[in-house]
């Protein structure tokens, strides 16, 4: 009788576990709009908060899976205090290294608040900064030092084919240096 009544603990103990293990899987395209952006399923994959047309004409979000896999990490959502602290936005629509063209973003993702303390952000930006030909540790080092300098290294790698880029580098120097936050 002992032993039928441990067999049964010891089943209902993994029952337990495996619908604990269940519940607990992020899946993105379950994921609400004011998570979606900086999280990452269980699969691996980074979500990406996406648009598509209503049926009213409107514009709808939805969260769902991107091709990207991180790593190092799997079902993570980001916290506030690194969406915060790195000054990303929850309402970004898709992935995109648009963001390191922004002085004041740059210096916010590169302040030890978020370098140090947020390796999902930082494993993002890591990743779609190497992809414009940038080493990310490098821009943030040039960015404590000199923010100015870091924008003309990123504009002169080719990650911007906006208006800017067709300045030279000469009238970017001479422009003056925007005020840090």
């Amino acid at each position: 009788m002992a032993s039928s009544s441990g067999k049964l603990t010891l089943v209902l103990l993994l029952s337990s576990l495996f619908l604990h293990a269940t519940l607990a899987e992020i899946v993105c395209e379950e994921l609400p709009k004011d998570l979606c952006a900086f999280s990452i399923a269980s699969s691996g994959k980074r979500c990406s908060l996406e648009t598509y047309a209503s049926r009213g004409g409107g514009v709808e979000y939805q969260c769902r899976t991107s091709e990207v896999v991180v790593q190092r990490m799997s079902g993570y959502i980001e916290t506030d205090r690194c969406v915060r602290a790195c000054g990303v936005d929850r309402d970004v629509v898709g992935i995109s290294s648009d963001a390191l063209l922004e002085p004041q973003f740059t210096a916010k993702l590169c302040a030890p608040a978020c370098y140090r303390k947020c390796p999902n952000i930082i494993d993002l930006y890591f990743n779609l900064a190497a992809g414009e030909g940038v080493f990310l540790p490098d821009l943030c080092e040039v960015q404590r030092t000199n923010p100015h300098r870091a924008m003309i290294e990123l504009l002169s790698s080719g990650a911007a084919a906006g208006p800017a880029a067709s300045q030279s580098l000469d009238d970017l120097a001479a422009s003056p240096a925007p005020s840090p936050m």
